[in-house]
């Protein structure tokens, strides 16, 4: 049974467990504004999107969890999150509107903060349903690897995972980051184009002519009572062997150019980073297990 839980912007003043963490609780505390140990922790944050940045100041909180078994016995506990006061980029249109869920390697994020208080181990799962719908899980582990379930080493340089693409003209290795709070993959050339152009070569639709509504570039016309369509797979080789196929790697949507629906590769050119998205995390369930560095990955609908 789904339950509806209405949202409310967050208020320091408004919570009678809310305080100020001190201001050596981390680095992102600015040294400047650190005058004495009851200083506010004042923190300014870049995001991955260009002149997207956060600031504010560090509060700690009680986040209310249940575990996820036949008893659902309620879970406090005390972590450390910025309250942001001033915001740019794309924040000022709308994107995480409800804030963003901290889930890095530094000590201060929620999984981090979950482990070390000795609630879960350091790992979570997040999955990912074809409707829609979604589910986070600390503390999941997904220990036997089986046909159903696959492993992948994480860099402990970078916090990447390695991925291969190939097709009739060769192989090109890349790292990339799982991002879940990035709608859509993006990846820079010779990547981006590489997967592009295999996947052009063999849609059978007219490609869509260039359209300023459209962010996707490979784009492709539905004829007027056309409802399904079929696409080519996308494999991608993760690093120790295991394939992870793209269960949707494209979108439907409706071109006011044309007057009709298109498909699209759900696929953005990067200038710098390569980002795995949400959409092509769909159909799995991702664990990332912190603890001994590994991507783990099996298809669920999220129930």
């Amino acid at each position: 049974m789904k339950q509806v839980i209405n949202l409310n912007i967050y208020s320091p003043s408004a919570s009678s467990t809310s305080k100020n963490a001190p201001c050596n609780i981390s680095t992102l505390c600015d040294p400047n504004q650190c005058v004495s140990a009851n200083s506010k922790c004042a923190y300014t944050y870049p995001y991955v999107s260009n002149d997207t940045i956060t600031s504010g100041i560090l509060v700690e909180d009680v986040l209310h969890l249940i575990t996820d078994d036949d008893q659902s016995k309620a879970i406090e506990a005390q972590i450390t999150f910025g309250c942001g006061q001033n915001e740019t980029g794309i924040f000022l249109g709308g994107d995480a509107s409800n804030g963003l869920l901290g889930l890095g390697l530094n000590d201060i994020s929620v999984p981090s903060t979950l482990a070390r208080q000795g609630l879960v181990p350091n790992s979570f799962s997040m999955c990912f349903g074809p409707d829609g719908t979604g589910r986070i899980s600390f503390g999941e582990i997904m220990e036997a690897q089986t046909k159903e379930k696959h492993h992948s080493p994480l860099s402990h340089r970078s916090k990447l995972s390695l991925l291969n693409i190939e097709n009739d003209d060769g192989k090109l290795e890349f790292y990339a980051i799982f991002d879940s709070g990035t709608s859509y993959t993006n990846l820079r050339d010779p990547y981006y184009t590489f997967i592009s152009e295999s996947f052009n070569s063999y849609v059978t639709e007219k490609r869509h002519l260039s359209d300023s509504q459209i962010p996707f570039e490979y784009c492709y016309d539905l004829s007027a009572n056309q409802n399904v369509y079929a696409f080519p797979l996308i494999n991608l080789t993760m690093k120790g062997g295991d394939q992870y196929v793209l269960t949707n790697p494209t979108v439907k949507l409706y071109s006011t150019q044309s007057g009709g629906y298109v498909y699209c590769l759900a696929l953005l050119q990067s200038g710098d980073l390569n980002i795995i998205g949400q959409n092509f995390m769909t159909g799995y369930r991702i664990v990332l297990n912190r603890e001994k560095m590994v991507l783990g990955w099996e298809e669920s609908n999220c129930e």
